[in-house]
């Protein structure tokens, strides 16, 4: 019996042998079931893997997030807790990632940019957050009071505010043709013309959208920095949107001790969309924020592999409409069910009425009211 299940064995363990080493095709299909990290990983078996593998990546063009909210049960902010294992799991090879944490749980004066890197301790969240993904990944950190995420998995689960406690998301963008995706950063030492132009936010015929995200614009000389930022994205036909937050965690380290900033992406190419909505201070009804929300359907942006930004100030929210929660995210996956909502409860913020599809504008406020208070900023970005 048993020289007879050898003998059976023998035979279909040579042909599938056979297969995994020379049919390309069997192969390809094979490797889009398999995670990015171990895609990569797999990649150094033979050169014919190697070169599905490379195929199968320059197929992952889908975006993905991993969200976390809740007490944590460790030290460790809930987000970091699961993200080494979740990114184990995703099916793209990061180019950027967008990181917002509540800056209430995630306390960051002893690792944050002020900070040089030789004195950051070699166990903080950050540093372990950085690890996480490949080297040569340009990652954005926020921290904000108050975090929206959509929690991991479909793009239609209904996304969530949180105000209070810990809350976190990490959004990561792909490599995408036709699309650049640029990360900038400058204090109140580094902003010039040159600098700007530099990072694709001025003399750019193809920037599309602008995600912007001050820090300590409260302090001297702040405000004045800001409107330096915005007066020439103001005169540009980009979509801008942002907000005022508690702190940032780049991974560089430009800034002086007590430095005022700006942290964000640009977003240029011929394939990228945006459109805005501001939810103003008249906007105070579940009702009144749904009719809003749905203006940025004249747009007419695929749902496919777009994403709605939300930024708040902290005085709207659940006091702001009669003790009524998660009314301004509920609103949107009603409009939008397809598309997962990120975003912040932030000082202040940055944006306004702004659809454009085809190089024409639908509807455009004063481009020098780009700041506000007590509003909200709804923001549809589409990435081809």
């Amino acid at each position: 019996m048993d020289d007879i299940a050898g003998f059976d064995s023998s035979p279909s363990d040579n042909k599938a042998t056979y297969v995994l080493s020379n049919v390309v095709e069997v192969v390809e299909r094979i490797l889009t079931f398999v995670p990015t990290k171990s895609l990569l990983r797999i990649a150094s078996v033979c050169r014919l893997w190697s070169n599905c593998a490379r195929r199968v990546l320059r197929t992952q063009q889908q975006l993905t997030w991993v969200s976390a909210c809740g007490p944590s049960t460790t030290e460790v902010h809930a987000l970091c807790n699961i993200l080494a294992e979740e990114v184990e799991k995703v099916f793209l090879l990061p180019k950027t990632v967008l990181v917002m944490m509540d800056c209430e749980a995630f306390k960051l004066p002893g690792y944050c940019y002020r900070q040089k890197k030789s004195k950051r301790s070699r166990h903080s969240p950050v540093e372990k957050l950085i690890q996480v993904f490949p080297k040569n990944c340009d990652i954005i950190g926020i921290a904000s009071p108050g975090i929206v995420l959509t929690p991991t998995g479909s793009r239609s689960r209904p996304p969530e505010e949180h105000q209070e406690g810990e809350a976190g998301f990490a959004l990561m963008f792909p490599s995408m043709e036709g699309i650049h995706i640029r990360p900038f950063h400058f204090c109140q030492k580094s902003l010039s013309p040159s600098t700007l132009k530099e990072a694709g936010l001025i003399d750019n015929p193809e920037l599309r959208v602008v995600l912007l995200f001050v820090y300590d614009a409260y302090k001297s000389g702040g405000a004045r920095f800001l409107g330096q930022i915005l007066e020439p994205l103001a005169k540009s036909k980009a979509l801008i949107a942002g907000g005022l937050v508690e702190s940032v965690f780049p991974t560089s380290f430009c800034c002086s001790r007590g430095a005022y900033g700006v942290l964000g992406l640009a977003l240029s190419g011929p394939k990228v969309q945006g459109a805005s909505v501001l939810l103003d201070q008249d906007v105070s009804s579940p009702k009144a924020a749904e009719a809003t929300i749905r203006r940025l359907k004249a747009a007419k942006i695929p749902e496919r592999n777009t994403l709605g930004f939300m930024f708040a100030c902290v005085g709207r929210g659940q006091n702001y409409y009669s003790n009524q929660s998660n009314v301004e995210a509920d609103a949107f996956q009603k409009v939008f069910p397809g598309v997962p909502l990120f975003g912040l409860f932030g000082n202040g913020e940055i944006g306004c009425d702004r659809i454009v599809k085809d190089d024409y504008t639908l509807c455009d406020t004063d481009t020098d009211c780009l700041q506000h208070e007590y509003t909200t900023v709804m923001t549809l970005v589409h990435l081809g």
